[in-house]
């Protein structure tokens, strides 16, 4: 019979062959789920015969994965900020960079406590792992979507950590109302001359989720004049973006009337974050 170490080392060949990347590490997570432990777990376990009640759902699984089909979709969740979110093609799959902003913000001084608002949440895990972390300095989060379906698995993630947000369906700060001490977006900034160059596996991720227009700004065009409208005084707007469009949406918050303008680099060197500040009252 074939043990879990014969699987994994299988399964890794039949990755690479199809130019996965990582794929041993793949074949681990998905050999993972199949048994019911961590990926860690596996190393003890790797003498350990494998039945065919197993080995079927595996071999699925490695197909789809061999297919592009993303690893976070077949595991059913993905880690973001030290919790586990459930992740499927409803929205947008989360990114490291995404993980880099909650870290940003939570290390910058806006008023507390604070209503948050997550403007085109997704799967919730940019607002959630805000609110999360805030505990009793969050008053109150908002988080916002055009995708019904999208909201629906915010709902699901919310449940997971144990939080209870207003889920609020909007186009951008349509039927927003108030005003909010910390605003924060990773709205789809994808241009649509990018889309027949991007990989099998985003062409998962909901098009809405991705593509904004011809270079990628149609909705932060839109976003940041309405959310300077609504952040109160001296309250933190906080954006992800595309890494070439930092000029433009600098120039868009400051043409919004907002301060202390920042562009910050991401851990891969590329100027991936936008905050600025709404004038403190006086």
């Amino acid at each position: 019979m074939k043990t879990v170490l014969d699987c994994i080392d299988s399964g890794a060949r039949y990755l690479e062959k199809r130019g996965i990347e990582d794929a041993r590490r793949n074949m681990q997570w998905l050999v993972a789920k199949e048994l019911g432990c961590s990926r860690v777990e596996l190393y003890t376990q790797f003498d350990r015969p494998l039945r065919e009640v197993e080995l079927t759902p595996l071999r699925t699984y490695l197909k789809r994965r061999g297919e592009g089909e993303p690893l976070q979709h077949l595991l059913g969740t993905v880690e973001f900020h030290g919790h586990k979110f459930h992740c499927d093609p409803r929205a947008l799959i989360p990114r490291p960079e995404t993980e880099e902003l909650v870290s940003a913000i939570l290390e910058r001084s806006f008023p507390r406590p604070s209503r948050l608002l997550d403007v085109g949440t997704g799967s919730g895990v940019l607002g959630l792992s805000l609110a999360k972390a805030l505990g009793e300095d969050c008053e109150e989060a908002v988080l916002s979507d055009l995708s019904t379906e999208a909201l629906t698995l915010a709902c699901e993630n919310a449940q997971l950590l144990e939080l209870s947000p207003i889920f609020l369906e909007s186009d951008l700060l349509a039927e927003v109302d108030g005003a909010f001490q910390l605003i924060a977006a990773n709205l789809p900034y994808v241009s649509e001359s990018e889309r027949a160059s991007l990989s099998v596996e985003v062409s998962h991720d909901p098009p809405t989720a991705l593509f904004a227009g011809p270079d990628g700004l149609d909705l932060i065009r839109r976003f940041v004049p309405e959310a300077g409208q609504h952040l109160s005084p001296g309250g933190l707007l906080a954006m992800e973006i595309g890494f070439d469009q930092g000029p433009q949406v600098v120039a868009l918050v400051k043409e919004a009337g907002l301060e202390e303008v920042q562009l910050v680099k991401d851990l891969a060197e590329n100027p991936r974050f936008v905050f600025a500040r709404a004038p403190a009252s006086t």
